[in-house]
């Protein structure tokens, strides 16, 4: 098998056992019990995340128009490496702590909905462009690198942003 083709099954199975691995996390029957008070702090921690990678995205372009590869390179491998820290501290809190429900009503509770299945759903699809475009730019295949950012980019910065914005909208309602 070639590199080539490892990169792809790699890419494939990460695709798939990322979203399997959160959507089973939030929907356990039972949390994995840790008594830490730290645990709690989890999801500002996730909106800092979400809020610095989106500034690294945001960067990366400016920098990319400039012609500045280098910037370019240091702002997506640094939004890349948040991503998967991202990924370790929303399973640990949500593998031991229950969802909080949304507190508000009427049209903002639909706002609400809408960002978050939004968020969610366009979270499962932008991994396989991320890791497609990540790979191709480390291979400096360019010329397909640019291909699949066309799409990744802006749903990537979608996530980051409406990530942000669902923690905003219910964190009033988390009861610590």
């Amino acid at each position: 098998m070639s590199a080539d083709q490892k990169s792809k099954w790699l890419i494939g199975i990460l695709s798939v056992v990322i979203p399997v691995a959160v959507a089973v996390l939030l929907f356990m029957p039972t949390k994995v019990e840790y008594e830490a008070d730290w645990i709690y702090f989890l999801p500002h921690l996730i909106a800092m995340l979400n809020s610095t990678t989106a500034l690294c995205l945001i960067l990366a372009l400016v920098s990319i128009k400039k012609k500045r590869v280098d910037y370019h390179r240091l702002f997506m491998t640094i939004a890349f490496i948040l991503g998967a820290i991202f990924l370790v501290v929303y399973i640990t809190y949500h593998s031991t702590v229950e969802s909080t429900p949304f507190g508000g009503e009427g049209l903002v509770k639909t706002i609400y909905y809408v960002i978050l299945i939004s968020h969610i759903l366009l979270s499962v699809l932008v991994v396989p462009f991320v890791l497609m475009a990540f790979n191709h730019a480390l291979k400096n295949r360019i010329e397909k690198h640019k291909k699949i950012v066309k799409f990744a980019y802006p749903i990537w910065l979608y996530v980051s942003i409406s990530g942000v914005i669902v923690y905003l909208m219910i964190s009033p309602y988390y009861q610590f």
